[in-house]
């Protein structure tokens, strides 16, 4: 069965391999046992079911938590040959019932349902032929996971209504008490545990603390000029935010929209299709622009304040490079933004859970050593060697004795001899003139101004790697105020030295806004990204025709396959990674055309003879008729012709029966014999009183040369 689904893997969905772990897992499903996946997200979780789901005898039922997502999966399937549907409130009774009816007569192979929907659908699944039950998001099950959605605990019905199917649970991030609480809610039966690895080499992660808001915005701005038509996320801490930065990166010419909470349904899901379609380059979006987002080339996600928690972190970052391909991710974050998670967690039911979840991201902010290696040992995985892709491998931290600097800080806190924070203190070591600062007399006290020489910024990274260090600590009940722990008394007393990290300098370009006309005087495209963007809007043509995303055709890795490999032929275009048999079959000839396209735009001068004999011979080879060869190369038909003549006399394998018939050849055979061999051809064409066309008379001339003796 393995070999069918690595048939299925291939004509389905254009892949020669499984990746790491989906052969194991398939196998697994097969035998029908009970499996839970781990899977970051873009490592082919989907693949895992739909395989096992297309091999089987049946229907596999899908338990998907947003309807957008559910839409974008069952076009992609429907694009490679698969039967899929959903099932969920979007839809009208009668379209319903299509979709029973298709069930039930074995046209559906995978059907996809909300949670809120399964509990009653139950009767009629029942009816159904269900071999398979796939549940995606599966952490959202756990009240231990980062997104726990209450409608998900009805799913644990399912082994009570199915105690015979195979039930596989899906999530791309899961601590491991949140992946015994997956198993026990769902009553999986000694499942088999399949735990990918968490590493994402092809994003580069950054992290970037005391930013002010100006400088972080002028930073991000230059940042997604330089991305030209590249798509990115923007995650914001709140709606407030989402809107002001939107309008400052659309007044910077860049054509971006939020999305949050607040907005109307209609207006969510609007931004969320242009986005998806590529007519909104960026969103900046609260957390709620997640689960839904299926799309494979997003190129980058910044956040713009710091995350609650590495797992939403990590599933953040994760919307980017879901194609594999080279995507950056950046984290700004400042004591601001950690004083308000604070809040929010203090607030919050599990609230000792969830400090512990935000200290752990604070850890990873304030981290001077591999963030890879911080992220992917979080989620259990030995992870040993430094990355080389994110800031601190790129930038090594250099330390330095920190302990007059502490204890300076230190000093000025116990003086003031009241309960202050962050930014109070850093204004009395800066020595500032605010008014509230004099008035309450800090002015007077003997460490003012004793940091005078450090910036605003550079205070605020020092005060935050004390917190982390464990030699401040925040008093969230007193105001968020500082306080010294017993290992900074030792300090500030001189009975302990510590070691502190130079803030990392950044110089800041100030950015203008590019106009339109500015833009399209940008450096010159290479041949390669101008083939990449034609095929990119042949795509565009495609799925704006079917009324899908363009992903859903082909995703960017695929487009640069072709790039690089230039395919002009079936078998080679169906050795591109992601391309199956009905994506051939449906869009192969018009991609195979735009490449030979522009392999012909080359400069005709360092093309010989011989060479633009084979470019034709290579168009016949893909069944191009002579009409539209000539327009590809854009030469006159009769020089077509001729070429074809040409090839055929010389033993080139052209069947010239399509283009003369043997009735034609056999009256200039006559015509020759009476004429004698004229190489005029308008001689022959006379003499056959104009019933015969120029191009015809060639070719019938070059088979009578090549089959003289017939």
């Amino acid at each position: 069965m393995i070999d069918t689904a690595r048939e299925v893997l291939k004509k389905h969905f254009g892949y020669d391999e499984f990746r790491p772990l989906q052969n194991e897992i398939i196998a697994s499903i097969l035998a029908k046992n009970d499996t839970l996946v781990l899977m970051p997200t873009g490592g082919g979780k989907s693949i895992c079911f739909q395989v096992p789901a297309l091999v089987m005898e049946g229907l596999c039922v899908v338990v998907s938590p947003l309807i957008s997502l559910m839409k974008d999966q069952v076009d992609a399937l429907r694009i490679n040959g698969v039967g899929a549907a959903y099932l969920n409130s979007s839809q009208e009774f009668q379209e319903e019932d299509q979709v029973i009816e298709q069930c039930l007569n074995g046209e559906i192979k995978l059907l996809y349902l909300s949670p809120e929907k399964l509990k009653s659908s139950i009767p009629m699944l029942v009816r159904f032929n269900i071999q398979l039950i796939a549940i995606d998001e599966a952490h959202c099950i756990s009240s231990w996971g980062h997104d726990f959605r209450p409608e998900y605990t009805q799913l644990n019905i399912l082994k009570e209504r199915f105690p015979d199917v195979p039930i596989v649970a899906l999530t791309a991030t899961a601590d491991k008490v949140t992946r015994k609480d997956i198993i026990h809610q769902l009553k999986l039966k000694r499942p088999n545990v399949f735990v990918a690895s968490f590493d994402r080499p092809n994003l580069s992660l950054e992290i970037k603390g005391g930013v002010k808001g100006k400088e972080k915005d002028r930073e991000i701005i230059s940042f997604v000029h330089r991305k030209r038509q590249q798509s990115g996320i923007i995650y914001c801490l709140s709606r407030r935010i989402t809107e002001d930065l939107s309008e400052k990166l659309v007044a910077s010419g860049i054509n971006a929209a939020a999305y949050h909470a607040g907005m109307s349904a209609d207006e969510r899901n609007e931004t969320q299709d242009d986005f998806i379609n590529d007519r909104i380059q960026v969103v900046c979006a609260t957390v709620a622009f997640g689960m839904g987002i299926d799309k494979s080339n997003v190129r980058w996600v910044i956040h713009y304040n710091l995350p609650k928690n590495i797992e939403s972190y990590y599933q953040e970052i994760g919307r980017a490079g879901r194609d594999g391909l080279k995507s950056e991710t950046i984290l700004y974050y400042s004591l601001s933004d950690l004083v308000l998670l604070t809040q929010f967690a203090e607030q919050g039911q599990q609230r000792e859970l969830n400090i512990e979840k935000l200290r752990r991201m604070q850890q990873l902010a304030e981290a001077d050593i591999c963030r890879r290696k911080i992220l992917i040992n979080y989620f259990g995985e030995a992870f040993e060697q430094d990355c080389g892709n994110c800031d601190v491998c790129a930038n090594p931290r250099k330390h330095f004795d920190g302990t007059t600097l502490i204890q300076k800080a230190l000093s000025a806190l116990f003086r003031i001899n009241e309960p202050v924070g962050v930014n109070m203190l850093i204004d009395v070591l800066r020595g500032s003139h605010k008014q509230e600062l004099i008035e309450k007399g800090f002015d007077k006290i003997k460490t003012y101004g004793a940091g005078s020489e450090l910036s605003f910024n550079h205070w605020q990274q020092f005060i935050m790697q004390m917190l982390n260090l464990g030699i401040l600590e925040m008093a969230y009940d007193e105001g968020f105020s500082l306080k010294s722990t017993t290992m900074g008394k030792e300090i500030l007393f001189g009975k302990k030295t510590t070691n502190l990290v130079y803030p990392v300098v950044r110089e800041v370009k100030k950015t203008k806004v590019v106009s339109l006309d500015e833009q399209e005087r940008l450096p010159a495209q290479t041949p390669d990204e101008k083939l990449f963007d034609d095929l990119r809007r042949l795509r565009r043509e495609f799925a704006e025709r079917e009324d899908v995303p363009a992903y859903a055709i082909f995703n960017d890795a695929t487009l640069e396959r072709m790039v690089s490999e230039k395919p002009q032929t079936e078998t080679a275009f169906l050795s591109i990674s992601g391309v199956g048999q009905r994506k051939l079959e449906k869009y192969g000839q018009k991609f195979m055309e735009a490449i030979t396209l522009h392999i012909n735009r080359g400069p005709r001068s360092q093309r010989s003879k011989g060479d633009t004999f084979k470019e034709t011979l290579h168009l016949l080879q893909q069944h191009f008729s002579p009409e539209r060869i000539a327009m590809v190369r854009k030469m006159n038909i009769q020089t077509v012709y001729s070429h074809i003549a040409q090839l055929y006399k010389i033993g080139a394998e052209v069947d010239l029966l399509k283009f003369v018939s043997m009735d034609e050849i056999e009256k200039v055979r006559l015509a020759q014999k009476a004429i004698g061999k004229s190489e005029q051809l308008k001689d022959y064409y006379d003499f056959l009183n104009h019933a015969i066309d120029y191009y015809k008379i060639r070719l019938a001339l070059s088979w009578l040369e090549r089959n003289e003796d017939v």
